[in-house]
């Protein structure tokens, strides 16, 4: 039976590729469906039996995990979601406080750091301090290592989307945080050029090309071929424009970067917006979309549409056009009882953007 599912899998993922090559596409021709809060392991029940009583929706929000990055890129997913926390010196989040919350109420978590990850300097991966910090990797540099791996053991892969979080909010109760400064940010530059390589990215000034500035070059057009860039991946800061800003201050007219940024239209730097809410604004994407940008937006969050079985939003996310689509149910829940799960037609995950390429 696994057997026949892994080919199965494998057979739809090829059938998928192989159809949007033979379309002769670019990049931003095509929509791809991924993960959000990809690294996000299942927390402990002890821990979401607490938080449930001292706030009951946030809990319920954070019913859900993932399965290690490698699988989800395995079964076809192409936009993954990281959150990194700015840790230098390192040590800053050993020993959670929900660790203590878990063992008081008679769980454990068994090899949470077996490797003593944090405890080294660099960046961090987990949703929330103390509270959401279960991860398939707790260190950055570890997640970008094993998407190299796995990228070099699938050459031809389609292009991989990732949005980066730059987390330095401060929760009641937790440890805080350490702001990203604009060396800071640079920093998540520096840890994916050390532990991915220039080689597998795709950055502005590839786009940007001999344009001005990039959304010049995304306004012509200039994405590039889609089977010039297989193998590689695409990263985004997904944050507020004073972060965004910040990060300007450290790679001005986003040269020599690798991070895209969500600056909006009329911006030099603009060329990849995130717009969450495909309900609200699925005509302004669909509107931004036909101009050339890039889009992300979501088909669910924080459980809602995967309780009641709701595929309005991802319905408005698919016509809108927006090339990456994120969700937390490329599989069903295995948290509460639901049927709810995101695909495209045939159970993939990628396909030529309807807006831009014909039927």
């Amino acid at each position: 039976m696994k057997y026949t599912t892994a080919l199965l899998i494998f057979t739809f993922c090829t059938i998928s590729s192989l159809t949007l090559s033979a379309q002769n596409l670019k990049l931003n021709q095509t929509q791809v469906i991924g993960s959000h809060n990809s690294y996000k392991s299942q927390m402990a029940p002890e821990l979401l039996a607490f938080l449930s009583k001292v706030n009951p929706p946030a809990a319920q929000s954070l019913e859900y995990s993932h399965i290690p990055l490698e699988a989800q890129l395995d079964l076809g997913l192409r936009n993954l979601e990281l959150d990194v926390f700015h840790d230098p010196v390192g040590g800053r989040y050993s020993d959670p406080k929900g660790l203590q919350i878990i063992k008081s109420a008679g769980g454990s978590v068994l090899d949470y750091d077996p490797s003593d990850a944090l405890s080294k300097p660099g960046l961090k991966l987990f949703h929330v301090q103390d509270l959401d910090f279960q991860s398939h990797y707790l260190l950055f540099a570890d997640a970008l290592g094993a998407l190299k791996t796995w990228s070099e053991a699938h050459p031809d892969h389609s292009p991989v989307f990732i949005l980066i979080n730059a987390k330095e909010g401060n929760v009641p109760g937790t440890r805080p945080t350490l702001p990203f400064t604009p060396s800071a940010l640079d920093s998540i530059d520096l840890e994916i050029r050390t532990h991915l390589g220039m080689d597998h990215l795709i950055t502005p000034d590839l786009v940007k090309g001999n344009y001005n500035d990039l959304e010049s070059a995304v306004l012509a057009g200039n994405w590039p071929n889609l089977d010039d860039v297989r193998g590689k991946f695409l990263f985004v800061l997904d944050e507020n424009e004073e972060k965004i800003n910040r990060y300007l201050t450290a790679k001005p007219e986003l040269k020599n970067a690798v991070l895209f940024v969500n600056k909006k239209e009329g911006n030099s730097t603009a060329g990849f917006r995130i717009i969450n809410n495909a309900v609200k604004d699925e005509d302004y994407i669909r509107e931004l979309v036909k101009k050339g940008y890039m889009v992300r937006t979501r088909a669910d969050s924080d459980t809602k549409e995967a309780r009641t079985e709701d595929y309005t939003t991802f319905e408005s996310a698919k016509a809108s056009g927006a090339q990456v689509i994120s969700t937390d149910y490329y599989m069903p829940s295995t948290f509460f009882k639901s049927d709810y799960k995101v695909s495209f037609e045939g159970n993939v995950y990628e396909r030529p953007n309807p807006v831009l390429t014909k039927k």
